[in-house]
């Protein structure tokens, strides 16, 4: 489904360039509009918007380069898509039907990247609501890791989250009987925020020692606004990005197949 969704859209590409044949170019563009949502670049942002919104998603692919056992940075953007004002999509090297604890942590991490960026740059009073989804996220991983999916030592291999939409005899949906104790729930609640407390430290340690990585980032994403795995490659590497009209390092840099990511979108629009 995804594939003819992709060349769909690549042809209505082209045919909107006045173009006879579609090329990787539309291609191209058709994998962002489907993965990343569709551009909005009629949206006007302030330049301090703007320049946040960089720090952010600069945040978040930092953060995702560095952590183990994360899915590797495709493209970075800060052009408005869809409700987000900027995106960094993460694409899987292979095909993955399971994650492990150490990769959910490091995404967990990455998902708080962003607001941490806004941070160390902006000063805790200056953070904004844009990380309202990324915390949403976060937060569910934990819970999840906890509850569902027995990754907590503390508490053990058991299933503690029971809510399959049954709702018992003589009972309404919002009288369910509670699955454990008072006492089990507060030790939940103390697990999900250590493994929440943990991965924000990570990320913040990350950030702090890439200061450089994390400013240089930022302005490239200001300049040209959406940046390549190529490009980031070089940054981390303690360089400059080279210009997007230049050739991959190395034959193949910066190409994947994969066909499913995880998209981390930037500040949402309020409305």
């Amino acid at each position: 489904m995804i594939r003819a969704n992709i060349v769909n859209e690549a042809a209505l590409f082209a045919a909107r360039g006045g173009k006879r044949l579609v090329s990787m170019e539309e291609f191209d563009k058709a994998k962002d509009k489907i993965m990343m949502g569709a551009e909005r670049k009629s949206m006007v942002m302030s330049e301090k918007e703007k320049r946040n919104t960089a720090y952010h998603e600069a945040g978040h692919a930092i953060v995702g380069r560095l952590m183990p056992d994360h899915d590797p940075v495709y493209k970075v953007t800060i052009i408005p898509r869809g409700r987000a004002l900027g995106v960094t999509m993460f694409l899987p090297e292979e095909d993955r039907y399971s994650m492990s604890a150490q990769g959910i942590r490091s995404q967990i991490a990455s998902l708080f990247g962003g607001r941490i960026a806004e941070e160390i740059t902006l000063g805790i009073d200056h953070v904004t609501t844009g990380a309202s989804n990324d915390i949403e996220r976060a937060t569910g991983l934990a819970r999840s890791m906890v509850t569902k999916w027995g990754l907590s030592e503390k508490l053990g291999p058991l299933m503690y989250d029971e809510d399959d939409g049954e709702v018992f005899l003589g009972m309404s949906a919002g009288a369910k009987p509670k699955a454990h104790s008072p006492e089990t729930a507060y030790a939940i609640d103390q697990e999900v925020r250590q493994i929440v407390d943990d991965c924000y430290g990570t990320a913040k340690n990350l950030l702090t020692e890439n200061i450089d990585k994390l400013h240089t980032m930022a302005d490239a994403l200001m300049e040209f606004e959406t940046l390549s795995s190529d490009q980031l490659d070089d940054i981390m590497a303690g360089g400059k990005p080279r210009h997007p009209t230049e050739p991959p390092s190395k034959p193949g840099a910066g190409t994947t197949d994969a066909e499913q990511g995880s998209p981390i979108g930037g500040p949402a629009e309020e409305t």
